[in-house]
């Protein structure tokens, strides 16, 4: 059976800049119990098997919450979408599909599908920040340098005047490193 309602995608690292497809809305939303992180070893898009990256993954922390955007996908294009966003983001199994409320900045309450980090998967990092740093310093995949990767998603967060003290804090480490 088909679901035929509109379809919300919550955004927290790439799908922030470079989600895909087009949303019809993309509102502020808060996740409560998830923290945003680079705790996925990325071993496709931004590494390699040899020389693995860092991707951003939401780890599920009770009390913790993550801003980002919702994006609204009409009905119409649902099923287009999420075949789009699980060819994308499931590549390995690392991540989980899970459906998961989010609150929205004007209040509503919306489920949103939301790709999550799986900790038993091997592809699962819980690194220190000068291991994170120097590891996005260094790493490159199929679609390019790590740096591009973190600058991109620090850039979209400011821009949205969402402040993420921990990728605030990376980004200054791995340019150091850089420099």
């Amino acid at each position: 059976m088909t679901d035929s309602s509109d379809l919300w995608v919550f955004a927290y690292g790439s799908l922030l800049w470079s989600p895909g497809f087009e949303a019809e809305e993309a509102v502020r939303a808060r996740l409560e119990g998830w923290r945003r992180g680079f705790c996925m070893w990325s071993l496709h898009y931004r590494g390699t098997e040899a020389a693995p990256g860092l991707v951003l993954a939401l780890d599920e922390d009770g009390g913790a919450a993550c801003e980002g955007l919702a994006l609204r996908v009409s009905a119409g294009r649902r099923e287009e979408v999420l075949e789009g966003l699980r060819s994308r983001e499931l590549v390995s199994d690392a991540y989980q599909e899970r459906w998961l409320p989010v609150v929205l900045r004007d209040g509503r309450k919306v489920t949103t599908v939301t790709y999550v980090v799986r900790r038993d998967h091997r592809q699962y990092a819980c690194v220190d920040l000068d291991t994170q740093a120097r590891t996005i310093a260094g790493a490159r995949g199929l679609r390019g340098p790590n740096i591009d990767y973190l600058t991109s998603t620090a850039e979209r967060l400011a821009d949205l005047g969402i402040q993420d003290p921990g990728i605030e804090a990376l980004l200054q480490r791995t340019r150091t490193m850089l420099a």
